[in-house]
């Protein structure tokens, strides 16, 4: 027989290689199930998706994240967790038609997978057990045990072959291959899956019922300072104008968590400790209820918020002072002889943020957030408990989910995102934006109204100025100012003529500061320039 008589002979049909592609897909689908189950037993958050991809998102250059973040908005995550899928998906289809020919190396290639989410899940900030790594090693195996089995009825030992480098081989083309077997073991491992993927599941969303529950109890306590009304001329009746105060379920989210946690208020505790902290205490959810509330209009901005983007929003915050818990615990800002300068707070998620002392404690309304717009915290917003401080991008400033605050120095120690070369210190830029008309539009000639928000938190909107092409700059009609942690809604009536047309706006805070017309990238303190919109006038 000759060398290509030999190489035809021990090649598999089409059918066998779309059969064994098909076994190694499947052997991928009961890994991932198996390990949802075992996932029930330990913490979501140790499932192999959620495990690979944090550690995706943690080892993710910046720039990257970013450009995530500006082309996928808040559904980056989802993003990530399909395209975590779709490799996996050609990883085990790949290792089915490997196995064809060389059946234990594909199924080590399974086992190989299950050791990379091991791995990535015991790495991740917020692991504090190597039982984390149970999920992805007990679905491996699974997964492992099934490829073998299944290229086992598609691979039937000839008489003649001989083992080469210890691997059993294919059979010759011509020879049969157990399709009744094959047929049952795919059924049964792909319906005992399906039933382990739907209970695991199921069980680890009952495991965050309680955490509901303890929200579903809470009844926020009516603030010992409640926030003045919102002035009546502080919303304009202006059609595509962002509303002044922005609803929970559109405020933007913007994290790395996954899996948003799910956390019981009735267990749930922070601990206040660290350099110059005289008198560390653990806080409860009850002892902060008990506490003087303040309740306050305070709009938030994303560090990842590129010029005229979206993730800016303003809600009313009920909560406690920070500035006075860490007082009672001895603290002392840098300016009053304090040892710290930097706050660094902790979310049960493992991300670390870290904010300046001294703007914590100067006086603004930094506080403990257990409420937004008369609830308790969304899950998404933090629930139980936040960090919400007026003039800091969120980055440097809003942990959620916060369960540790220590006090320690800049030189000492990097949060998360100064690791990934963002800025240590970030106050929030001078910014505007034009709401309407949006880009492209193709309004009428005649009186157009033009009107949008802009934002100085904790400096305040002193002025917003608005340009048609090139021509001079005309001064807009501010909204009433609710206070200076807030933004501002402005508006300007363009008398426009036919024709295509560039408007420019900006604004000037309290303090004199000018909006820069310097473009600026998000990285690493937050981005700048002057927002534009082009319309076509008919």
């Amino acid at each position: 027989m000759t060398d290509d008589e030999k190489k035809t002979r021990h090649r598999p049909s089409w059918a066998r290689l779309a059969l064994g592609a098909f076994s190694g897909v499947l052997a991928g689908f009961v890994s991932l199930c198996v390990a949802e189950l075992v996932s029930a037993a330990v913490r979501p958050q140790a499932s192999p998706v959620v495990a690979v991809g944090g550690a995706a998102i943690d080892r993710t250059p910046a720039a990257v994240k970013d450009w995530a973040i500006r082309h996928f908005g808040t559904n980056d995550k989802l993003f990530l967790q399909l395209g975590i899928l779709a490799m996996l998906a050609l990883f085990a289809l790949v290792l089915g038609i490997v196995a064809l020919r060389f059946r234990r190396t594909g199924a080590a290639g399974v086992l190989l997978f299950g050791i990379v989410g091991a791995v990535s899940a015991t790495s991740r900030p917020d692991s504090t057990s190597l039982a984390d790594a149970l999920p992805s090693v007990v679905g491996a195996i699974a997964g492992a045990a099934v490829l073998y089995v299944l290229v086992g009825r598609l691979t039937r030992q000839a008489p003649s072959a001989e083992p080469v480098g210890g691997e059993p081989q294919a059979p010759p083309s011509g020879a049969g291959w157990d399709r009744r077997g094959f047929v049952i073991a795919a059924t049964a491992a792909a319906a005992a899956s399906a039933g382990a993927g739907v209970l695991g599941r199921t069980l680890n969303s009952a495991s965050g019922q309680n955490a509901v529950a303890s929200r579903n109890k809470v009844v926020l306590p009516r603030p010992a300072s409640a926030a003045a009304a919102v002035p009546k001329g502080a919303q304009l009746r202006i059609p595509g104008i962002s509303p002044f105060t922005t609803p929970n379920s559109s405020f933007y989210r913007v994290d790395t968590a996954l899996v948003v946690p799910k956390v019981n208020a009735a267990t749930w505790q922070l601990r206040i400790h660290g350099t110059g902290v005289r008198r560390p205490v653990t806080l409860s959810y009850d002892d902060l209820l008990r506490r003087e509330l303040i309740e306050r209009d305070i709009t938030l901005t994303c560090v990842s918020n590129e010029v005229g983007g979206p993730y800016v929003g303003n809600a009313r915050w009920i909560g406690v002072r920070l500035a006075d818990v860490l007082a009672e615990c001895g603290v002392r800002p840098p300016s009053k002889g304090g040892s710290a300068d930097q706050l660094v707070a902790r979310s049960v998620d493992g991300m670390t943020i870290g904010s300046p002392v001294e703007d914590v404690m100067d006086g603004r309304d930094a506080l403990l957030a257990l409420g937004m717009n008369g609830e308790p915290l969304p899950f998404a917003h933090g629930f139980p408990v936040r960090m919400v401080v007026p003039g800091l991008y969120g980055f440097v400033s809003a942990c959620k989910w916060i369960k540790d605050i220590e006090l320690t120095t800049f030189d000492s120690y990097d949060p998360y995102w100064v690791k990934r070369g963002w800025a240590r210190k970030a106050p929030i830029k001078t910014e505007s934006r034009i709401d309407t008309p949006k880009p492209f539009a193709r309004p009428g000639a005649g009186t157009v109204m033009v009107g949008g928000v802009a934002w100085a938190q904790h400096r305040g909107i002193d002025k917003v100025e608005v340009r048609v092409d090139d021509g001079p700059w005309r001064e807009a009609r501010l909204a009433a100012e609710d206070t200076r942690d807030t933004w501002r809604q402005w508006s300007f009536p363009w008398e426009a003529t036919k024709g295509g047309h560039t408007l420019t706006v900006r604004a000037t805070d309290r303090t004199g500061r000018l909006q820069t017309d310097k473009r600026t990238h998000t990285i690493p303190d937050g981005a700048s320039g002057w927002h534009s919109v082009v319309v076509t006038v008919d």
